[in-house]
């Protein structure tokens, strides 16, 4: 069987439907297999059950957010919940199999918020409210009342990672970690939002908290790390871990860093939380003394000679220049990720867009940029190649094989190696900053001669066609179900005779096509558990031209079998 991290990655890998039928019964194979069939072609992860924010209006979709909860499908009692607010790669991390299934081992649920509600955790404008009350509501409709009580795990990344230190300093008593990826120091003066931190006040802090601060190699910044090392010095109880993502980039979140996370919060588990956790009241943290930790160099790109890793007090290298690690495992991990990073080539990739050639753009956060698209299968073509040091020309590199192309965000399915398509998620169709919104990212592992590359690309989609026909959809009745069903057809028909298109909006179940598959329901779940499917059409903007359809919501229920 192949590892779980690669099988994303194995370009002739393909699962057929007759195959999963034949393991339905080899209950958490199965889960991880449809787990790794929808990543390897960048379906959204399942969300089994989704809530409103009342409270709060949001400006992007001017409609409350959303907050969606996973349970492990395996998971008797929730230990804790890792949450974020959306932004970019905590979708690629938490659609990540690995990162499910480590979730799945320490039965930790994740929690995510779309649009998010406060980049800066600012308790005053209601957020912690509003997130407190939902967590309550979670609880309700999923059946796993503990989500009250559980303690909580802030990730954020860049325009988001500001947020997990504020939302720790102000509950540190729930806090089981903190992870701020591709992103700031606790107290930085500079945030990734690009205003102004909050202040703590005098005794406000994260004293015995884990967190973790994750910055890649291509995006590095040495101002950036200086404000970590000087809250260290300012909280010498803080618990401050780094990790420079050597070989990647801002927006890349691959297998390795990935396996990194997973190690830091399986570390947290085992050395803050009890051996047993009550249901029905909050859980002691053990607080942490960083004096029981380990420390490590912090990473400088031209030091070429590292102090060796060791336990607190007996670290010989200046403690102040150095970061904080639970023990030696965390600490030799770290700089495993460094070894063998340096004094390697270059290697830089662009791509080609529908058989055209792409020019930089070095004003752009992305770099490679499309607005609009002009199709009527909503399908497009991009192919990454290696480039030189400018980004003009192709490349003379010659590698055993291409830079492979990967979801990050956005409303995109992967065809094939150089194929995508436009489909929306969950997010919607009415998100004026994220519906449209298409990130993709070209990477490859480098070898002995040269580095890993990244580089990613941004496609801007339209969110409505406006002119030629109008179109409707006609979306067939989905009856209840009884808990054990495997699939079902979906059926619906728009008017213009163009196909329609679906996704699950929550509940346990992903599409396929025009199949919906149900995916195992965890054990302590609320009856009926209700699954939300849209049907969505965008239209043609070439010949004949047709508008966008109004998109058609249904609902359907899981219904306990008393049999079973």
């Amino acid at each position: 069987m192949y590892l779980i991290t690669d099988l994303p990655h194995k370009k002739e890998y393909q699962i057929e439907k007759k195959i999963i039928s034949r393991i339905a019964g080899m209950k958490m194979v199965l889960i991880y297999t449809l787990m790794l069939l929808f990543a390897a072609k960048g379906y959204t992860a399942v969300y089994q059950w989704s809530v409103p924010i009342e409270s709060i209006n949001s400006e992007e979709t001017n409609e409350p957010p959303e907050a969606f909860l996973w349970i492990p499908e395996n998971c008797e009692q929730v230990k804790a919940v890792v949450f974020s607010q959306q932004n970019m790669c905590e979708e690629t991390i938490f659609n990540h199999p690995k990162f499910r299934k480590a979730m799945c081992e320490l039965g930790f649920a994740i929690v995510w918020i779309t649009p998010g509600i406060n980049q800066k955790w600012d308790v005053k404008t209601g957020c912690q409210k509003a997130f407190d009350d939902v967590m309550t509501e979670l609880a309700v409709v999923s059946g796993y009342t503990e989500l009250k009580h559980v303690p909580l795990v802030p990730i954020g990344h860049s325009a988001m990672a500001t947020f997990p230190w504020n939302f720790a300093a102000w509950n540190p008593d729930k806090t089981l970690a903190i992870i701020s990826f591709k992103g700031d120091a606790p107290r930085t003066n500079l945030c990734g939002y690009g205003r102004e931190n909050l202040e703590w006040g005098r005794t406000r802090n994260i004293d015995g908290i884990p967190g973790l601060m994750v910055m890649g190699e291509y995006e590095w910044w040495e101002a950036r790390l200086n404000p970590a090392l000087a809250f260290r010095m300012m909280y010498p109880q803080s618990c401050i871990s780094f990790l420079y993502d050597a070989g990647h980039g801002h927006f890349d979140a691959s297998n390795e860093v990935v396996d990194y996370l997973c190690l830091f919060l399986q570390k947290a588990a085992k050395y803050r939380l009890p051996k047993n956790q009550p249901l029905n009241e909050p859980a002691y943290l053990v607080k942490l003394n960083p004096e029981d930790g380990w420390l490590a160099e912090r990473w400088q790109v031209n030091k070429k000679k590292r102090q060796k890793p060791a336990r607190f007090n007996k670290y010989k290298g200046n403690k102040h220049d150095a970061l904080w690690y639970f023990d030696e495992e965390t600490a030799k991990a770290t700089e495993a990720h460094y070894k063998g990073k340096r004094n390697r080539k270059m290697q830089y990739v662009g791509y080609e867009y529908n058989g055209e050639w792409l020019p930089f753009n070095g004003k752009h956060h992305a770099q490679y940029l499309v607005k609009g698209v002009s199709t009527d299968d909503l399908s497009f073509r991009l192919k990454a190649v290696f480039v030189d040091s400018t980004r003009m020309e192709k490349s003379g590199v010659q590698l055993d094989d291409a830079p492979s192309i990967t979801k990050i965000c956005g409303p995109v399915e992967k065809l094939t190696d150089s194929t995508f398509a436009i489909r929306f998620e969950r997010t919607g169709m009415n998100n004026t900053k994220r519906s449209g919104d298409i990130w993709l990212l070209a990477q490859h592992p480098g070898n002995e001669k040269y580095k890993s590359a990244v580089q990613q690309f941004n496609l801007q989609v339209p969110l409505c066609f406006t002119e030629g026909k109008t179109q409707r959809i006609k979306f067939h009745q989905i009856d209840d179900q009884e808990a054990g069903i495997h699939s079902l057809k979906l059926e619906a028909e728009s008017s213009s005779g163009l196909p329609v298109y679906f996704y699950v909006k929550e509940g346990p179940a992903q599409v396929q096509n025009r199949d919906l598959l149900f995916t195992p329901i965890p054990p302590r779940s609320q009856y009926p558990v209700k699954i939300t499917v849209v049907a969505w059409q965008l239209g043609s903007n070439v010949a004949p031209l047709f508008q966008t359809a109004k998109p058609v919501e249904q609902s359907l229920y899981i219904r306990q079998n008393i049999e079973n």
